[in-house]
Parts: C-alpha cells; sequence; structure tokens
C-alpha cells in the first residue's frame, strides 16, 4: 500500500472513526483503525464491536493494499504536522509496519493485518429511509438528556425510535422517547417516507452521542437504515452502524398525564433565570425546588439546613387553586432548556402527580417530569 493524501483530509476522516476506538482495550486490533486503499480513494474503518464507523475520502493511490495501525497514535500524529502538508504512507509488509512521511518528518508504527480486522455487516435492512439531518438532529437534541445511565435498567439505555400512529386522519408519526424514571423526553414529526412500519428500536447511549457529533459537519440529509437487531445512519461519506438494545421499552403512554387541569404558564427565560438563582443554596443541583403557585405569582424557594435559604417570586399566568410541588432542580432546567419559545406551559394535577411541560409554540414535543416531596 502506497498513497499520498492531503493532512487536512486525513485529520478529519481520521476524527470521525477514531472517537469509537476504546483507548484501553483487551483485544489489540480494536486499538488499530483499518486502512483500505484502492483506487477510489482510502476507507478508514473503527469499531468497539458494539458501533463501527466507516469513512471514505480521496487520495492519490499509487499502490493498493489494505492494513491496520494504532488509530489514536496515527490521529495525534496528523494532528500535530502543519496545515496544508501532504501526508504519505507506505506500508512495508516484509516488517509489519507503516511508515507515515510528511516533509522533514517520518514515522514508523506497528501494524497488525486487515484480515484480522473485525467485520460489523450490517446485514439486510427490513426498512430504510431518508430523513433531513436537522430533523434528526432535533430528534436527538431533545430527548438524550433523558437517556438513563442506570445500567441495571439496560433497555432505558438509548432513546426509542419508532413509528407511532397519527391522530385520527393524520398520517404515521415518526417519534423518539426517553426516560430515566424520574422524567420523560417525547419528541416526534412527520414518517418520512419508508419508516411507517418500521420496528421499534433501542438506539444505544454512545451511538446516540456519536450520531450527533457526526450531524455537527452539516450534512443536509441520512439515510436510515433499520433491522431487528442493528441502525445503520449514511451521513454523507460517513457510515455508522451500531447494534441495537436488546430489550423492550416499557410503555411509557401509562406515564404520560391525561388529566392534569392545572395549567400555568410562565416566561421561560425568567423561569430558567429564576430556578437557576435559588438553587445556588443548594449542597447539590439535585435538591428539590418548591414552586408555590397562587393566583398570577409563582413563588420559587430552597432550603438548605447546611447553607441557608432562597426565594423568588415570578409573574406568572394560572388560575386553579393554589398548588405546592416539588421538583429536582436540575431536572426542571434540563426541560426547560429544550423549549425553544417564550413561554412555557406546565399542565399539574396534585403534588404527588407527574406533571406535563409543552412548549406553548410547538406541540411536537412534551416532557414529563415526576415531583419531590418537598
Amino acid at each position: 500500500m502506497q498513497l499520498v493524501i492531503e493532512r487536512g483530509e486525513l485529520l478529519k476522516s481520521l476524527s470521525h472513526v477514531t472517537s469509537v476506538v476504546e483507548r484501553r482495550t483487551t483485544i489489540p486490533i480494536l486499538s488499530n483503525v483499518l486502512l483500505q486503499a484502492s483506487s477510489n480513494g482510502i476507507r478508514f474503518n473503527a469499531t468497539d464491536l458494539e458501533r463501527e464507523v466507516i469513512e471514505q475520502t480521496s487520495a492519490d493511490v499509487s499502490q493498493e493494499g489494505a492494513v491496520t495501525v494504532p488509530a489514536h497514535l496515527l490521529h495525534d500524529i496528523v494532528r500535530k504536522l502543519p496545515d496544508g502538508a501532504q501526508v504519505q504512507l507506505i506500508r512495508d509488509g516484509e516488517h509489519e509496519r507503516v511508515t507515515l512521511s510528511s516533509g522533514q518528518s517520518r514515522f514508523a508504527l506497528q501494524s497488525l493485518p486487515a484480515e484480522d480486522f473485525p467485520d460489523l455487516a450490517a446485514g439486510e435492512m427490513s426498512h430504510e429511509f431518508t430523513i433531513a439531518a436537522h430533523d434528526l438532529k432535533r430528534l436527538i437534541e431533545k430527548t438524550r438528556f433523558a437517556i438513563s445511565t442506570e445500567e441495571t435498567r439496560y433497555y432505558l439505555n438509548g432513546i426509542y425510535l419508532h413509528a407511532a400512529a397519527g391522530e385520527e386522519g393524520q398520517p404515521p408519526r415518526l417519534r423518539a422517547v426517553a426516560t430515566d424514571g424520574h422524567r420523560l423526553a417525547h419528541v416526534e414529526l412527520d414518517c418520512p417516507e419508508g419508516a411507517a412500519g418500521m420496528p421499534g428500536v433501542i438506539v444505544p447511549r454512545k451511538t446516540v452521542h456519536e450520531l450527533h457529533r457526526l450531524l455537527e459537519d452539516g450534512a443536509s440529509e441520512v439515510r436510515v437504515g433499520i433491522s431487528d437487531t442493528k441502525v445503520r445512519f449514511e451521513i454523507g461519506a460517513i457510515t455508522l452502524t451500531s447494534k441495537l438494545i436488546d430489550g423492550t421499552f416499557p410503555d411509557y403512554g401509562r406515564v404520560i398525564p391525561k388529566n392534569n387541569d392545572k395549567e400555568l404558564r410562565v416566561s421561560n427565560a425568567e423561569f430558567i433565570s429564576a430556578v437557576d438563582r435559588v438553587s445556588t443554596i443548594a449542597s447539590e443541583r439535585g435538591r428539590a425546588v418548591k414552586l408555590a403557585i397562587e393566583g398570577e405569582k409563582l413563588t420559587l424557594s430552597v432550603n438548605n439546613p447546611e447553607g441557608g435559604s432562597a426565594t423568588e417570586e415570578v409573574d406568572v399566568a394560572y388560575s386553579a387553586e393554589p398548588l405546592e410541588i416539588g421538583f429536582n432542580a436540575r431536572y426542571l432546567l434540563d426541560i426547560a432548556n429544550q423549549l425553544e419559545s417564550d413561554q412555557a406551559i406546565f399542565r399539574l394535577a396534585d403534588p404527588g402527580s407527574p406533571t406535563m411541560v409543552q412548549d406553548s409554540e410547538d406541540d411536537s414535543a412534551l416532557y414529563v417530569l415526576m415531583p419531590m416531596r418537598v
């Protein structure tokens, strides 16, 4: 294998694929990136056996071939080369090493055979569809904060992506749901062509974060393929394939309140600032903030036996009977920060029942928050 590639192109591709490479692994080849040079350029492949990222980019290939080299080491070397440099890669099959040359710099890297590199073959996809990148990014951004990190309930360690029936007379919806048992995020959009009837799948947390990172590069659309065990995202020249979480996502519809008849409307920016200020007095962000609502006044308060207390009043629109309810301050801020319009709507029932939070100008997203005792 012998090729020349521009440093910027090489660095960009390595940055995309090496993020799935574990820095510590008991399987040496998983620390490597697979380089495959052909007349089409160079293809990069990295995996941790759960996820795989592949990217194809252009290069001046004078001799085709394939080899694996330490991923993070190669990335660090290329990152430190000057902008615009030309990088030459030559495989020395006799000594099982790859030589990297650029200007006056020369590095010899140990390699492992390409044939030993694992293949996370996606196989046949039962459903394939194309979705606008900004729509997929929105589904992820508005739900990933609620993904559980509790390993014992592994089936909550991801985003549940599925096709759901629309309202009567309306087309089906593509819905993303995440919950950790304390809060729930539920976001949907019109079902892309080909997605209707797809199996409900749980996309793992690590894959969700990797996908969000890859979407930052400004692709316009994403080709999605789904089977019973894997999901594949094609983003321009990059392909991310991942195993799915093998479990059953709970019936989230049962925790979405249906009869919360007390409606509170508040300026979202003022609410976020007030919660943030009063929660400063707490020894930790998880301490409860009490919301006392009466008339058109919301009083936020925090009591910390060690640090003191804090209260703040906010003007609201509320016409139901007075109510006092407590919430985890951090969870409250996480949800409020997802709202995009000026006004937040809280639909409440009583101090012991879940509360629903929505954006006043966006009915495609809703959030459910469990109360805390105060």
